[in-house]
């Protein structure tokens, strides 16, 4: 009697807990085909506290063809990977100055010229790749249509290699 009564007391618990699991999947499962965006979208505006500063707005340069049309932001997108995947040695160059110029200015004997040296590549595979990119941005920039290009622009000057940081307190001028 008492195995028969603690195998239905596990029997509950499993059934319990199992119906409870099913239960949060399918939530999650709607919740996601649901369309989560929206109701991302609907999310109340956040009011902020006096002096506190805004979330900062998303700054790679992917972003700067967020006001295009999703075909053009997606073109814009493919050729950024695309350079990116072309340009992996340059990465891989720049990456390597850096930490090369690392190890000498902590090695015991400070040896300038290697630095220096070092510094030197990593600046030329920086110029280099910084060169394809902006050619990829000229290139899709001249596909665009006048009033895109704008839109393009904008994009750029707040999230792209065009942006201008604001100017210090003291250099404002009245």
């Amino acid at each position: 009697m008492n195995g028969e009564r603690s195998f239905r007391t596990w029997a509950l618990a499993s059934v319990a807990l199992n119906l409870f699991l099913v239960g949060g999947i399918a939530g999650g499962a709607w919740r996601w085909w649901s369309g989560h965006a929206e109701a991302e979208r609907a999310a109340p505006v956040v009011q902020l506290a006096p002096g506190a500063s805004a979330p900062a707005a998303p700054r790679a340069l992917r972003f700067a063809a967020d006001g295009l049309a999703p075909a053009r932001r997606q073109a814009f997108r493919v050729g950024l990977r695309e350079v990116r995947r072309q340009s992996a040695d340059l990465v891989q160059a720049s990456r390597d100055g850096r930490l090369e110029t690392a190890r000498l200015m902590a090695a015991p004997s400070f040896d300038r010229a290697a630095a220096e040296a070092a510094l030197a590549r990593t600046r030329a595979a920086d110029i280099a790749l910084r060169e394809r990119v902006e050619g990829h941005v000229l290139a899709f920039a001249a596909t665009l249509s006048p009033a895109e290009r704008a839109t393009f622009v904008q994009g750029l000057s707040t999230q792209g290699g065009l942006r201008v940081p604001a100017a210090p307190a003291s250099a404002a001028r009245p």
